[in-house]
């Protein structure tokens, strides 16, 4: 039997990449290329969506060649992406009318506390799932509205159109201004605040309130099914899912049972819950999201803790600091000293994601003493992602029921045995590495093989996941929960620093 391939585009907060799998779920090509990070001012995230599009296609093409493929020998290509970051074009031109507002940005905070009036963040929780904060896509849709002069207008008359970067990229594949398809996925579409969680469908009581003309929307459709077929380089691939990259990592981690958990380590964390069939509303700070659907099944949804700040403070430790000159260095350098010397770094660069919520946090590093080092400050870093994966295990427990018995694990960070060791102590139980480990992609290629029958169901696909490493708990109780105190008490001096509460 001739072997087939499905390919996987991986649009993530700092680079692109293609990955293409055979029927065995394992790669055979990878490319990859980063793109700029704009920083207009402080606490604003912006990407070039025409610079992200371009290194789309490059990585597609790198990909093929490292694979020596060509674009007929693949069956699907499936989309997976960072989800919230918001772009509007024009149907006419192709052209974005402004930056993509990334994720991180926190300029619509302002206009989010506007929003919830009398009732806060829990303004539209129960229709979404989500608390208004700056995270989501739907205010800063309303922001570009507001602020790009002459758009609404354009909106209102149909000329605009709306997307997170899998509408973007599945519109530019199938054609663009000749005859793209404007659509998204339910994953992603539950991450703008605009659809309702019980209806799959945009809210028009929401749409009214943001004042975001619904024209300018996509159509929302399953994660896998054939949305149009791609033109250009991979003229005639079926376009045949899209996944936001963390629901991505559910289904490539194989997390298709009730009661299982994943946490990805990227730019930020997230850990998702597979809760069923059945939307879980949270009271203690999380998401209720979906976790996927396949074609006509009913979707499956996931409680989700976001952390915004994880590997971005490796970054920040390299870039701004200049501390370690690659992020490989950290593991060597914190591993030099045998604890943090006292000293917790909480990056609340954007504020606080899960379980607080709290848009007017900002960075800090407490406990200094002379005795401190840069490797102790090392050492922080690292540590400062299992705490507040720790964090979210909590809170995860208190609204489901559910103790995590064990815990899937995946992305970049995850090659950093120190980190992995330190998140089992954390949470006491056993950390879970599989053999691929960039399961954001392979979950996108599942679903796309999926919808085109390369595999022929999720048991097919439970049988390719492997484990790779496993980390088993070793920090005694009394020392855990110590710790675990003080970076509650570091956690509570970040809060308060912007708007002067």
């Amino acid at each position: 039997m001739t072997d087939r391939f499905v390919a996987a585009i991986d649009q993530g907060t700092t680079s692109s990449r293609c990955i293409i799998f055979n029927q065995d779920g394992a790669i055979v090509a990878v490319d990859q290329r980063e793109h700029r990070q704009i920083f207009p001012k402080p606490g604003w995230v912006e990407h070039d969506a025409t610079e992200i599009w371009s290194k789309v296609q490059a990585v597609v093409a790198g990909a093929l060649a490292r694979g020596g493929l060509r674009a007929e020998q693949l069956s699907a290509l499936g989309i997976t992406n960072q989800r919230e970051t918001t772009v509007l074009w024009d149907r006419a031109t192709g052209k974005p009318v402004h930056n993509a507002i990334v994720w991180q940005d926190t300029r619509t905070s302002a206009l989010c506390t506007e929003l919830g009036g009398a009732d806060g963040q829990d303004r539209f929780r129960d229709t979404t799932g989500l608390p208004l904060a700056s995270y989501f896509s739907g205010p800063k849709a309303a922001w570009l509205l507001d602020n790009v002069p002459g758009l609404r207008s354009r909106a209102e008359r149909g000329e605009i159109a709306f997307g997170t970067i899998d509408s973007w990229l599945i519109w530019n594949l199938t054609g663009g201004v000749d005859g793209g398809v404007h659509v998204t996925d339910v994953t992603n579409a539950s991450r703008t605040m605009l659809m309702s969680l019980e209806s799959l469908d945009w809210d028009r009581s929401i749409l009214e309130a943001m004042n975001v003309p619904e024209v300018m929307l996509p159509r929302i459709r399953s994660s896998a099914e054939v949305y149009g077929t791609a033109v250009g380089q991979l003229e005639g691939v079926p376009v045949a899912s899209a996944l936001g990259d963390q629901q991505a990592a559910v289904f490539g981690q194989a997390c298709y049972d009730t009661g299982t958990a994943k946490n990805t380590y990227g730019t930020g964390s997230f850990l998702l819950l597979n809760t069923g069939e059945r939307p879980v509303a949270s009271k203690s700070g999380l998401i209720t999201t979906i976790g996927y659907k396949i074609g006509d099944r009913a979707p499956v949804y996931c409680l989700e803790g976001s952390i915004a700040i994880t590997g971005a403070l490796v970054q920040w430790f390299r870039d701004q600091l200049g501390i370690i000159r690659s992020a490989d260095e950290i593991e060597t350098l914190a591993a030099s000293v045998e604890d943090n010397g006292g000293a917790y770094i909480v990056p609340a660069f954007s504020g606080l994601f899960a379980p607080y919520w709290r848009s007017d946090a900002r960075g800090v590093v407490t406990g200094l003493t002379r005795y401190v080092t840069k490797a102790h400050l090392a050492r922080a870093v690292l540590e400062a992602t299992s705490w507040q994966t720790r964090e979210v295990v909590d809170a995860m427990y208190q609204d489901s029921g559910v103790r995590i018995t064990s815990l899937k694990v995946d992305g970049g960070m995850t090659v950093n045995g120190l980190l992995m060791q330190h998140q089992a102590d954390v949470l006491g139980v056993p950390v879970i590495r599989p053999k691929v480990s960039e399961t954001t992609c392979l979950g996108a290629a599942y679903a796309a093989g999926l919808a085109t029958g390369v595999w022929a169901g999720l048991d097919e696909l439970k049988s390719h996941w492997q484990r790779d490493a496993a980390w088993e708990p070793r920090m005694e109780a009394a020392v855990r929960e110590r710790e675990y105190g003080n970076w509650r008490k570091a956690v509570e001096r970040s809060l308060g620093w912007e708007g002067g509460d």
